[in-house]
């Protein structure tokens, strides 16, 4: 038996200014089904899914749900329509708790008066259903990333929603959890719930779609049935163009040890100690909350560790106070928070790209303009950033060009060692070919780049040695010139399996 709409939305067009963001675009969800929306970065999905969910109003077309036309105008009324839309940049309220969170906007119970025992009651019956080891009463700003993107699914479940987007839900997911979000979807999908899934994994739309519908350049391409196609069909799709995703090249050897760091601990980690090397790219590895991002932190003079540790750098030990000393010794770092530690997201792209080398193009009080553009044409060839010009406002671009923006501001400082935290997350397939030969250039440059990722493909494929942490400990530290990286093994030693003493 055929399974019943729950969405249409029927030639949808959409421009801003110049840009024709989406050129009559019709794409339909069935009651049940997980429908994978794939497309390159600027194709379209976000802006699509951002007028079924009331955040912008289409110039033309028309919205059914269940068979009826809706006039979607904001956010609120889209979620009493049924729709839910789990954002790629999370709209969390930081200082609140996550049932104020789950619950917000409709806190008021009899009488105008907030019942905060049930409240709490019901989030943490929701945590708890969704296995996620979280506390209701948990204030949202001192959870990781993963574990708010957990408490938004929370969130959307809860309002049993006919319709659940969810805009890369797996993006800053460890394998684990994202086993987790999968059973969520399952449980959905047999509530009959419609599922819109965008995502840049390829892997994850033959593990959890029923259907993909790919866009490119604001135009709806094709629908496919999942079970009838396969990955290079859809990536041809995507890009206009036959390409595979390949991790090119040989790994990287290393050479001389450019920074040595020893017994970092704070109270997030524990004892850390590693090397990295000339010219090679070393992989960070483990759960989400293992320390990975933190231990860069403290590297980079964002967080403090205590007496006893011991850095060096170059064959000269340093004492960083304070982030431009970093950055004057030679380290750039792309953070995995692009929009809150990375971007000023009202000002312009050339502002964002060159504001790590103002130096180069600044002298005293004059602003050599032909330098300063110079630079920012270069870094938009060499990463394909899209926008419609230097001046366009970085909160403009979408989630993948905003974190080219990101790298090329810490490339055009000419880094002798760069910290590279998920620099692929959110970026489409095509994207993350160019970032993997960025890489490889990089390091055969002499350039030494650390790689956190919790795609476990891209650090068994771009790594030259792999540091596994598990809970704030450096577990293991895989040298692939001695053993073989796998899936497996990384596993065993991020989960304390076969943490060493």
């Amino acid at each position: 038996m055929a399974k019943e709409q729950v969405l249409l939305m029927s030639d949808i067009d959409k421009r801003f200014g110049g840009v024709h963001a989406l050129d009559h675009v019709t794409f339909e969800v069935l009651k049940g089904e997980v429908h994978v929306l794939m497309g390159e970065n600027g194709a379209g999905k976000s802006t699509l899914m951002k007028i079924l969910d009331g955040l912008y109003t289409a110039d033309s077309g028309k919205v059914f749900i269940d068979g009826e036309e809706v006039h979607i105008t904001s956010p609120l009324q889209a979620r009493d329509l049924g729709v839910a839309m789990i954002h790629q940049e999370l709209s969390m309220c930081e200082n609140m708790t996550i049932a104020e969170n789950i619950f917000r906007g409709e806190e008021m119970g009899k009488y105008g008066m907030v019942d905060f025992k049930k409240m709490y009651a019901d989030a943490q019956k929701i945590l708890d259903d969704m296995n996620l080891k979280l506390n209701a009463h948990t204030i949202v700003k001192t959870l990781s990333i993963a574990q708010k993107q957990m408490v938004e699914i929370a969130g959307a479940v809860s309002h049993n929603a006919k319709i659940v987007i969810m805009d890369e839900p797996t993006s800053s997911l460890t394998e684990v959890e994202i086993k987790e979000l999968f059973k969520i979807v399952r449980d959905l999908k047999a509530k009959d719930t419609g599922i819109i899934y965008i995502s840049h994994r390829m892997n994850e739309t033959f593990v959890i779609g029923d259907r993909v519908t790919v866009m490119r350049d604001g135009q709806y391409i094709d629908t496919l049935n999942v079970a009838e196609t396969n990955e290079d069909a859809i990536i041809e799709l995507m890009v206009g163009r036959a390409i595979t995703e390949v991790y090119e090249g040989e790994r990287a050897e290393g050479g001389e040890v450019v920074l040595k760091v020893e017994h970092f601990t704070n109270e997030k980690l524990k004892d850390c100690s590693f090397e990295l090397r000339k010219g090679e790219i070393l992989g960070f590895s483990g759960l989400v909350g293992a320390g990975r991002t933190e231990l860069m932190r403290a590297v980079f003079a964002l967080d403090k560790v205590e007496p006893g540790a011991k850095m060096t750098l170059f064959g000269k030990e340093v004492h960083f106070k304070r982030v431009q000393d970093a950055i004057d010794a030679g380290i750039g770092m792309v953070p995995e928070d692009r929009r809150g530690a990375g971007l000023v997201l009202g000002h312009s792209v050339a502002t964002n790209l060159t504001i790590a080398v103002l130096k180069k193009f600044i002298k005293g009080i004059r602003v050599d303009k032909k330098k300063e553009r110079e630079i920012v044409e270069e870094y938009r060839h060499k990463l394909s950033i899209k926008t419609t010009g230097p001046d366009q406002v970085c909160g403009d671009l979408s989630g993948g060009n905003q974190q080219k923006v990101v790298i090329s501001k810490w490339l055009a400082a000419e880094p002798k060692i760069l910290i590279m935290d998920e620099p692929t997350r959110g970026i489409d397939v095509g994207a993350k070919h160019e970032i993997y030969q960025l890489m490889r250039r990089l390091a055969s440059e002499g350039v030494s780049i650390i790689f956190i990722s919790s795609d476990l493909p891209e650090i068994i494929n771009m790594s030259s040695r792999v540091v596994v942490m598990h809970e704030g400990h450096i577990a293991k530290v895989l040298d692939g010139a001695e053993e073989e990286f796998t899936q497996t093994k990384i596993m065993r030693y991020a989960t304390g399996q076969g943490q060493e003493s």
